[in-house]
């Protein structure tokens, strides 16, 4: 079936095709002879029950230099779309979460993925909180005291905000850190919401493993491993990457989301594990499909389009 697809994305010019997951996504949907659009959020409107998007044609290719070619843009419906693939970047504020209300409109007819009832109500740093017994104590937070006796309590602790994405604002507190009073206000002047304050898993040296789940299941994961005296992993801060079989715990955290996951709708998922953790759920604008293909790995995009056209069927 040859279905018309919208894309809202981050203005096209800043996408680094090499590693960006949405690439891989346009390129797949292309050789399953698909057409595509393309719309920012910018260009999103709501007159009425009407949901229209300034987009323009894209032709992809995979290549480094010019890799997409783009039409002109005009107003269209999305109604008159069969997919839109919500897949701009965080950060995950207000503009985000008004663009879930005027795309969820959109349903059932139009498929949104992931659907953006569940990207607004289960962002990735707190739909794992329904998980506790999967992850390292983790306390959600902006009181200065709940915070000092978590550390007392865990020793080296992980302080991040809750809305972050890519590493940004993460570190690394020993427990004989003089520095968490001069973070927290950093944190409490830089964002009006809680933050989190996480045990740190040693583990992590080790890499932490990205794992791609389709409509629940997973195959590989991708082992991010940080550098030498940095404490994040992330693959655009320095960090390795490297093929990483699943374990029996990677299952057994997968099995125990894949019912919460299918109950929300949520198709193309990737969480993170650091040893026998879980710490996030991403759904927003999940990464790492170019990156496990680079370094030899299936390419997930196929099954990601294979479960976008059952749901159409």
């Amino acid at each position: 079936m040859a279905l018309k697809i919208a894309v809202q994305m981050d203005p096209v010019e800043t996408i680094k095709p090499a590693g960006d997951s949405t690439v891989a996504l346009m390129l797949e949907a292309t050789r399953r002879g698909h057409s595509l659009a393309y719309f920012t959020p910018a260009g999103l409107s709501q007159t009425g029950e009407a949901i229209t998007a300034r987009c323009a044609p894209i032709g992809v290719r995979d290549a480094p230099g010019a890799w997409y070619t783009l039409g002109k843009a005009e107003p269209a419906d999305l109604s008159g779309f069969d997919v839109v693939l919500l897949r701009q970047d965080p950060p995950f504020d207000m503009a985000y979460v008004a663009s879930t209300f005027m795309l969820e409109r959109l349903q059932p007819a139009t498929l949104v993925v992931n659907d953006p009832v569940a990207v607004r109500n289960a962002p990735e740093k707190l739909l794992v909180m329904q998980f506790p017994d999967l992850m390292p104590p983790t306390l959600i937070s902006r009181d200065r005291e709940e915070v000092r006796a978590f550390r007392a309590t865990h020793g080296d602790i992980v302080l991040k905000p809750l809305f972050g994405a890519g590493g940004a604002g993460v570190f690394h507190l020993r427990a004989d850190d003089a520095n968490l009073t001069a973070l927290m206000e950093i944190f409490e002047g830089a964002w009006r919401e809680p933050y989190i304050a996480q045990a740190y898993v040693p583990e992590v040296r080790a890499g932490d493993k990205r794992i791609i789940l389709v409509d629940g299941e997973a195959e590989i994961g991708l082992n991010r491993v940080p550098l030498e005296g940095e404490a994040r992993s992330n693959l655009h801060v320095g960090g390795r990457g490297e093929l990483a079989e699943l374990t029996d715990r990677d299952r057994e955290i997968c099995a125990a989301l894949k019912p919460a996951l299918l109950e929300r709708g949520l198709i193309f998922v990737g969480i993170d594990v650091i040893g026998e953790y879980l710490t996030e759920i991403n759904i927003t604008s999940p990464t790492g499909l170019r990156d496990i293909t680079r370094l030899g790995g299936p390419d997930l995009s196929v099954g990601i389009w294979d479960a976008i056209e059952r749901r159409l069927r």
